[in-house]
């Protein structure tokens, strides 16, 4: 029997067990229902291989709660004037810092074959962007797998590339960083300073810490162990002008409830 938790990037507190480090780097495993969850892992140590696809049309997902209904990323690519290339090339980059970070890889498949994350925009415009988790609650696995993940942004919101200190815009990288942790398996942990914080941040851009050791916790050390850096164009990074300041924003305000399947 499947069993459907409705995740997304809301504003949850607390720490999951020895999570935490002298140097900060803390994380937390998402828990459902009292269940630890994440991708069954591979026993021969190979990476566990995560599917992935950007919506081509209109979902529906009746038990989803916060990505119920999805379609194509055309309305938020048109009203933020970022074309499909780059979203593309952003989404890329989310997914290879946890590439870079555990033994799990992502590969892209096409229209008509079934993706383990399904990501797309929200039909029902509503916060910034939300995940929902779904998993097996029969499995015997310590941690029940996943089975589907759903990411979705709100394509009215206003969305760029690279930081300027405006928190009427967030940073495509980051936020899909930020939702792909879910989908594989991370909470928010009890304070900020990670990828995973409740809070949206314009202060990095990369896997801090606390996110790596989450995601070796779930899937292991990568083969090319190591903090995580994604080069990037400092021109994307920021804005002409932009002065160094930490500016921090709440995602949202729902948590991750129960809904049965």
């Amino acid at each position: 029997m499947r069993i459907l938790i409705a995740g997304l990037v809301g504003l949850l507190f607390g720490l999951f067990g020895a999570a935490e480090a002298q140097d900060g780097s803390v994380f937390k495993i998402l828990k459902l229902e009292g269940h630890h969850v994440r991708w069954q892992v591979p026993r021969d140590g190979q990476p566990r291989v995560i599917t992935y696809q950007l919506a081509a049309g209109a979902v529906e997902f009746s038990r989803a709660r916060n990505c119920r209904k999805i379609t194509k990323l055309d309305e938020l690519i048109a009203g933020s004037q970022i074309d499909a290339g780059t979203v593309r090339t952003e989404l890329a980059a989310a997914f290879a810092m946890w590439e870079a970070a555990a033994n799990i890889t992502f590969h892209e498949v096409p229209e008509g074959t079934r993706a383990d994350i399904l990501i797309g925009a929200q039909s029902e415009p509503e916060g910034w962007a939300f995940a929902d988790v779904f998993y097996d609650i029969g499995s015997s696995e310590p941690y029940k797998p996943i089975s589907r993940a759903l990411v979705c942004l709100n394509p009215l919101r206003r969305w760029k590339v690279g930081f300027d200190g405006d928190l009427k815009k967030y940073d495509l990288r980051y936020t899909f960083a930020h939702e792909i942790g879910h989908a594989i398996g991370l909470d928010h942990p009890g304070g900020g300073d990670q990828i995973m914080g409740y809070r949206y941040e314009e202060h990095f851009r990369t896997l801090q810490p606390g996110d790596i050791r989450g995601a070796v916790a779930l899937y292991g050390e990568a083969r090319n162990a190591g903090l995580p850096q994604i080069h990037t164009d400092p021109a994307q990074t920021r804005a002409p002008g932009y002065s160094v300041r930490r500016f921090a924003k709440r995602w949202g305000t729902r948590g991750f409830t129960a809904r049965s399947p």
